[in-house]
């Protein structure tokens, strides 16, 4: 996606807990006109504000923010929507003369728009029979036939990650062709005017930032902000699934004390950000930053130099 003449944009990336936001709100109180962009499949939705870690009303107020709050949690919010949001967002940020800084923990929407791709379309009837099947028969069985209608896909996605799986299938079955052949090649990252910058923390560190993370939300209000869901109206599919949110679900629904649900949303976070960094690393043009201490004061120079 090309931006305005002469403006590079600016993206902080990284995995959950890592302190994306708190940099992007330090730069844009250091430079006016600067707007955030929150590249998060979560953040798109309205009234899952805790479990997403969606920048508070002060921040929102204080910073234009975009690509929050564009969905009803009942939606099944699709990439190519997410897109269309973002690309209104950053014209209008370049029309005001504005500087973009996206904030990134979505690896694939991100990647729409750095590097704009050919999104496959939607399969109604096919999900709804592939969803039928993975109750009857488990997503395991829906992975095995996606390895051998696409085994690239299927090498790419959890066995176990149902919404993943489904969609992979869904294209491949409804499209008849594989779902790997859409969007850029994993291998090739050309020049875009984008400044990409993620922050590396160590391991162990970022374990421990998520549990503490996972922990505030917790205190912070997060089982009642899911039991309001609940009561409010019907959750689709993909919001159920969300971190913070699946795990509350099963304590509300009987399955598991609050304690079990919070011991397995920590172990499901910090495999998550696990993911989140795999995915990141595959791109030669993101310049990492290991942080030590404190993001803000050692990621900010750096943005500061872009």
């Amino acid at each position: 996606m090309s931006s305005a003449p002469g403006v590079t944009r600016l993206v902080v990336l990284g995995p959950t807990a890592s302190g994306k936001s708190d940099v992007a709100m330090a730069y844009a109180r250091h430079h006016a006109g600067t707007e955030i962009v929150a590249v998060d499949a979560m953040q798109v939705y309205r009234g899952m504000d805790i479990g997403t870690a969606k920048p508070s009303a002060a921040d929102q107020a204080e910073v234009a923010h975009h690509c929050i709050d564009l969905a009803a949690p009942g939606d099944e919010f699709a990439l190519t929507r997410f897109v269309d949001a973002a690309a209104a967002a950053l014209h209008e940020i370049d029309a005001r003369r504005g500087r973009a800084l996206l904030v990134a923990g979505t690896g694939l929407y991100l990647r729409a728009l750095t590097d704009p791709m050919e999104i496959p379309g939607r399969y109604p009837e096919v999900r709804a029979h592939l969803q039928a099947r993975a109750l009857g028969e488990g997503v395991a069985a829906l992975h095995a036939e996606l390895v051998a209608l696409d085994p690239v896909a299927a090498a790419r996605m959890e066995a176990t990650n149902e919404r993943r799986v489904v969609r992979a299938l869904e294209v491949t079955l409804g499209s008849g062709r594989p779902f790997s052949s859409y969007g850029p090649g994993l291998t090739t990252y050309p020049p875009v005017p984008f400044v990409q910058v993620g922050l590396d923390w160590p391991r162990a560190v970022l374990g421990v930032r998520i549990e503490a993370r996972v922990h505030r939300m917790v205190d912070a209000g997060l089982v009642a902000e899911v039991r309001g869901l609940l009561d409010v109206g019907e959750l689709s599919r993909t919001a159920r699934q969300a971190l913070g949110y699946k795990e509350i679900i099963d304590h509300l629904e009987g399955a598991c004390s609050l304690d079990e649900a919070v011991a397995t949303l920590v172990l499901r976070t910090r495999q998550f950000a696990v993911r989140q960094i795999r995915w990141f690393r595959r791109d030669p043009r993101v310049r990492w930053v290991q942080i030590e201490h404190d993001p803000v004061a050692e990621v900010l120079p750096v943005l500061e130099a872009s």
